[in-house]
């Protein structure tokens, strides 16, 4: 990751939009071989902020959950590297195994992977990763979100 976003910090998000802005810094100082993994409850803006993440890489297609699919992947418009959207809640009774199958390790080499629900299960992929939070109950009775983050040691 470059050193343009702060290895941790925390913002409150008013609407989807602050939440979509705030990734898409993030997404502008990612680099091939970073792992973001996003945790927070059922609708708190996982896919939003990764919405945000593709538009500052510059990466083609619409980002949608990819709930059923479990990965997808965008490739860069550019000459940047691809992100790779994981959603790690689907997977079965082997999730470690489910992940290799996906051979996210091989794809972080030329990719950005972004794992919604990850935490717990993608961190052994990477030696440094960016763990986000997203945080709505605090603030449940309005579409705001506190969204924190910090650049951690994995495996």
């Amino acid at each position: 990751m470059k050193s343009m976003f702060p290895e941790q910090g925390e913002r409150l998000c008013e609407s989807a939009q602050d939440t979509q802005k705030l990734g898409e810094e993030l997404g502008k100082a990612l680099e091939a071989g970073d792992l973001v993994v996003l945790d927070g409850p059922l609708g708190a803006g996982k896919t939003t902020f990764t919405q945000g993440i593709a538009k500052g890489m510059g990466v083609k297609g619409r980002v949608t959950s990819p709930t059923f699919v479990i990965a997808r992947e965008h490739s860069s418009i550019g000459n940047g590297p691809s992100l790779v959207h994981v959603d790690a809640y689907r997977l079965g009774d082997d999730p470690l195994g489910e992940l290799d199958a996906l051979d996210l390790d091989s794809a972080l080499e030329e990719a950005v992977v972004v794992a919604e629900w990850g935490g717990g299960l993608v961190e052994q992929l990477a030696q440094r990763y960016v763990h986000v939070t997203l945080d709505r109950r605090t603030h449940a009775e309005t579409e705001a979100r506190i969204i924190s983050w910090r650049v951690e040691d994995g495996m």
